[in-house]
């Protein structure tokens, strides 16, 4: 018992941290799910693990899937910042990036 005390109390402690630099960078700490886990022995990662009966919360899988992807901004003019420009035999030169806002249409 007392290792899943320790357990516990490091869970609490880093828990405590990461919050506090979420909340600095922006983020709200009260919609983010904090889940103990162990990738090594799979506590909590699709079911609830006998090693740690004092957390009463989510498992992984079920927190990714209450996870709320964020909107888009469609509505913004298009913007697409470039990553990096291949030239590809046969093809010719392919700009590669991602559409940060807007929408992008065929023609």
């Amino acid at each position: 018992m007392r290792k899943g005390i320790e357990i516990k109390f490091r869970y609490n402690e880093v828990k405590t941290e990461i919050l506090a630099y979420l909340k600095k960078i922006g983020y709200n700490p009260e919609k983010i799910a904090c889940v103990p886990i162990s990738g090594w022995c799979g506590d909590n990662i699709s079911k609830p693990s006998d090693n740690m009966p004092w957390y009463k919360g989510h498992t992984l899988l079920e927190a990714l899937d209450d996870f709320e992807a964020p909107k888009r901004a469609t509505h913004l003019p298009l913007r697409v910042p470039l990553q990096d420009v291949y030239k590809i035999g046969g093809i010719g030169t392919v700009p590669v990036g991602r559409v940060e806002t807007g929408v992008m249409k065929v023609g």
